[in-house]
């Protein structure tokens, strides 16, 4: 049988079909026009092995790939054009670099007889993507794009996830090579998966099992590592009750009865209140972000802290531990559980409870069913959570948007939020949400206010196209509400360019051709959330929601987080 010769570009397209690639999301130029060619054959109807997405903007791209990539647990990929287009990725690649979100993104590049002559549309790419990628690299021959397209998908979805970005300079992806598959499976001095230690192993088990007070922090490692099934073992077998960090919220079910509710800043009170009086503190998957600590320095010096991580780097990093155990938490909660007792806390848990009393009260009930005034954000999250009956996937901007949604969203099933987390991306949500619905079958809900979601608003384009099912609701309340929150606070209300001069909205979707409707009257709120529930297709439901609105409860900077207030004197 004959060598086969083909191009670069043509080599791509068969490599990333190897690695199962589906759906492509990509905007075209000079320097990936090769591989755009390549492309076309392979989305035709007689012979389509890729869909791809077109974009209107190249950020939007990386955030699409991250969207598909949270929900369907396979690797996203971005597809670009050299100079401005894979620089307007950079973004994308920083929030999936610390959000632990497994994407590729593949720019072009000039020929590489022009590199570092300032050609047009020449930049430094692998260069700039390093210190916020797993691994960038540039192909320079087509015989090498095989290799180093399995290798990065390999370093993508491989242990602690991440992003991969690929430099393809132009004369790589016309020239010829003959075609030979790859598969890479190992890289050297890179360990994607530490060895279980059986003496660490023995150690957390013996702590976990002579804990009066133990807490579970549950983090996105835990919808990382597929290990759902593993926590709710480990969770019930020593009767721990567990606190989820913003990015693990769907790591376990609303509904379970060990969920104490969310950590953090805006989490709930009751968890956050006994981090500070458990004697035994396990960090399952998290990395001891600072809107999780508060105060560093008084954070959890009571108890006994047991790390889970599959990332060396993140032991000690911010919180001392007692002990760690580095693993895939797929492996080494079920290792843990099978030497642990069979207990019960129910003095220890029942002890949560006057705390989640304190904030129904206080804080959650004023939230989502207030009696008067205008609309209200938490019971806009509130309705549509009660009629997607915790099945959907939400989907946030960053600001207020972000934390009264998954406040008071409902998850019963895992791999079921994107959110921007590490680097609070706004713009993020709506691709991000397109992203999702080609990763999963399940309704889709965007929430996002009038700040980011007019970052990204012409992505309304590449729903408009697709007809991407997303589900847009607008929490309008005509400020950059979350900054206004916090100006407010510590500037005397000195609201310096936080208020928002808005769009008719409603010209906009007519634009777009993607339905429309407005809830200003909450007695319009349930009727007007299924009417958007009911109807097929793409979605904007603009709330009119109360302009002063603030998210509580807040755990102030600098301070502990057992000081969490209920209540702001603003």
């Amino acid at each position: 049988m004959g060598k086969e010769i083909i191009n670069g570009a043509e080599a791509l397209m068969r490599a990333l079909q190897c690695e199962g690639v589906k759906t492509i999301f990509g905007y075209p130029g000079g320097a990936i026009m090769p591989v755009f060619d390549a492309l076309y054959h392979y989305t035709r109807n007689t012979n389509k092995v890729f869909n791809h997405v077109l974009v209107r903007h190249e950020q939007a791209a990386a955030h699409a790939a991250e969207g598909y990539a949270r929900v369907s647990g396979e690797v996203g990929v971005a597809l670009v054009t050299s100079g401005p287009g894979a620089t307007n990725t950079l973004t994308g690649v920083a929030d999936a670099m610390i959000d632990s979100t497994p994407i590729v993104v593949i720019a072009g590049q000039v020929s590489t007889a022009a590199l570092g002559t300032d050609a047009f549309q020449e930049i430094d790419l692998v260069g700039m993507a390093q210190p916020i990628s797993k691994w960038s690299y540039q192909i320079r021959r087509p015989e090498d794009v095989a290799w180093a397209v399995s290798r990065a998908f390999y370093i993508a979805r491989s242990g602690r996830p991440g992003p991969v970005v690929l430099d393809f300079p132009r004369n790589a992806q016309t020239g010829t090579c003959e075609w030979k598959p790859v598969n890479v499976s190992h890289v050297r001095s890179y360990i994607a998966y530490p060895k279980l230690q059986d003496d660490a192993v023995r150690a957390a088990a013996e702590i976990i099992n002579n804990a009066k007070r133990p807490l579970a922090l549950v983090g996105q490692g835990v919808e990382l590592g597929n290990a759902h099934d593993e926590l709710v073992a480990f969770l019930e077998r020593a009767d721990i009750p567990a606190g989820r960090t913003m990015l693990g919220l769907s790591a376990l079910s609303s509904r379970h009865p060990l969920n104490v509710g969310m950590l953090g800043m805006h989490g709930n009170y009751a968890p956050n209140m006994m981090t500070q009086q458990c004697d035994v503190l396990i960090a399952i998957g998290m990395r001891f972000s600072d809107r999780v600590t508060g105060l560093i320095s008084t954070y959890a010096k009571q108890a006994k802290i047991i790390q889970l991580d599959i990332d060396p780097s993140e032991i000690d990093k911010n919180v001392k531990t007692t002990l760690s155990v580095v693993a895939d938490c797929k492996e080494s909660l079920p290792a843990i559980t099978a030497l642990l007792k069979e207990q019960k806390h129910s003095e220890w848990r029942e002890a949560f409870k006057p705390y989640m009393e304190q904030e129904m009260e206080k804080v959650i009930n004023p939230a989502i069913h207030p009696t008067d005034g205008p609309l209200l954000m938490g019971e806009v999250v509130n309705a549509v959570a009660e009629l997607t009956k915790g099945d959907a996937v939400l989907a946030n901007d960053v600001g207020l948007n972000q934390m009264f949604s998954c406040r008071y969203f409902h998850y019963n099933n895992k791999r079921s939020l994107v959110s921007s987390g590490g680097l609070g991306t706004m713009g993020y949500g709506l691709p991000a949400s397109i992203g999702a619905t080609f990763g999963t079958d399940r309704m889709v809900c965007l929430f996002t206010g009038d700040g980011g979601f007019q970052m990204s608003i012409q992505e309304l384009g590449t729903i408009m196209e697709q007809q991407a099912p997303v589900k847009i609701i607008l929490l309008n309340n005509s400020y950059l509400g979350n900054v206004r929150q916090w100006q407010d606070l510590y500037y005397e209300r000195r609201r310096s360019f936080t208020p928002m001069l808005n769009p008719q909205y409603e010209d906009i979707a007519k634009g777009y051709g993607i339905n429309y409707d407005i809830v200003i009257d909450r007695a319009d709120l349930h009727q007007k959330v299924e009417k958007m529930l009911s109807t097929d297709g793409p979605y904007l439901l603009e709330c009119a929601v109360r302009k002063e609105e603030n998210v509580l409860p807040m755990i102030i900077p600098g301070r502990s987080v057992d000081e969490m207030s209920l209540e702001l004197d603003i």
